[in-house]
């Protein structure tokens, strides 16, 4: 059986002409198989009959889960039930043909189900096998659920986030999620060229915990003969932060004497720009409260829009601003950065396309997220 799909429209990408089998779930497999098909590979997303938990997440969109429809661009839908033997026999047929295969199922469950790395290698030798995990495939956590604020949480991420004087905190966005879905598409790149020199594929894993420890590897430096817990905050004193202005807030980022001296000048604080109580972001920590104070004072007479005026490009800042904002945010659209879809349910939408701009191979026209299923008689079909 060989399975051959409609032709993408547009220009190839660096990926094209890979196939990947998109077994999994939620965020960090399922992105980082997105971010595959942003590069040209054809990704095959194959979901059990009651379809990724994604999509019952919460929605203010009737239709279809809006998580859902982020997370799963360019893919084609397909549902098996791999626990009966015709399905299963037909994945297996797939896997013939297959370039990739991500999945994000617990250690153990791969080879109850008939798909562990050493069955499937069986069947294609050259097949790049990657699995999403909580923990990792060792240690006694291997077998636990991981999920994204769970793993926050047992990181340090979220004490580090905290206030010195308040409890942790739980930074929403799933950023370990998405960072481990970069983590998928780059070792699974990695190991496609690497098996253009072996000819064979291999099993790339990617947990959770790695990427939660992977997002802080400038806090985890212990030197010899430090004691174990010593100051790790890498924020720069108070100065660079988000502070109130006339109407809004505004995030400023002044770490150098060059950025420290323009803030002072467009401020007003001529004073401290030229105080060498104040020349280095060190000496400006120690004094941050006072420096905060002065700081804030002075961003009282604009708001937050008016100083990011004035700022220019003389001071890293950013007026505050909303996720809605940013569909029509005029250096998004300048950049490509959102498209309009249109999805056989949930009807005509904008969202994200691709983060990486390969101007040669600029890779095909990203499409909407399947519904449930969408091509499943397509494909069954092309054997």
């Amino acid at each position: 059986m060989s399975f051959a799909l409609i032709e993408r429209e547009g220009p190839k990408g660096p990926l094209s002409g890979i196939r990947v089998l998109d077994l999994s779930a939620y965020i960090a497999g399922p992105y980082g198989c997105s971010l595959l098909a942003d590069q040209g590979a054809e990704v095959i997303k194959i979901e059990p009959p009651a379809g990724d938990n994604l999509r019952q997440y919460p929605s203010t969109l009737e239709a279809e889960s809006r998580a859902f429809l982020g997370v799963n661009r360019s893919k084609w839908g397909m549902v098996l039930d791999l626990k009966q033997a015709p399905d299963h026999a037909v994945l297996l047929k797939l896997v013939r043909d297959a370039d990739v295969l991500v999945h994000n199922f617990r250690p153990g469950v791969p080879e109850r189900l008939g798909i562990a790395f050493a069955q499937l290698s069986a069947i294609n030798p050259r097949l790049v096998y990657c699995s999403v995990t909580g923990y990792g495939s060792k240690g006694p956590l291997k077998n636990k659920a991981g999920y994204d604020q769970v793993l926050q949480t047992l990181s340090g991420m979220c004490a580090m986030q905290g206030k010195a004087d308040g409890p942790p905190e739980i930074l929403y966005g799933s950023v370990v999620d998405y960072y481990a879905s970069a983590l998928v598409a780059s070792g699974v790149a990695s190991a496609l060229y690497e098996r253009e020199k072996s000819g064979l594929g291999q099993h790339v894993g990617v947990s959770l915990l790695g990427a939660a420890l992977t997002m802080q590897s400038a806090r985890l430096v212990w030197a010899s003969g430090e004691p174990r817990e010593v100051g790790r905050d890498m924020r720069s004193g108070g100065i660079t932060g988000i502070h109130p202005t006339r109407e809004g807030f505004i995030y400023i980022s002044a770490n150098t004497q060059h950025f420290w001296a323009a803030l002072c000048a467009k401020t007003g604080m001529h004073d401290l720009a030229r105080d060498a109580q104040y020349d280095t972001v060190r000496k400006r920590a120690q004094h941050k409260a006072l420096l905060v104070e002065r700081l804030r004072s002075a961003l009282q007479a604009q708001t937050a829009l008016e100083w990011e005026g004035i700022f220019g490009e003389e001071v890293p800042c950013a007026a505050a601003r909303t996720v809605e904002d940013m569909f029509d945010d005029p250096q998004v659209q300048a950049e490509g950065l959102i498209a309009e879809f249109s999805h056989p349910v949930v009807g005509r939408y904008r969202g994200f396309t691709r983060p990486v701009d390969f101007h040669r191979t600029p890779g095909p026209t990203p499409f909407a997220a399947p519904a449930l299923g969408q091509h499943t008689v397509l494909l069954k079909g092309q054997g």
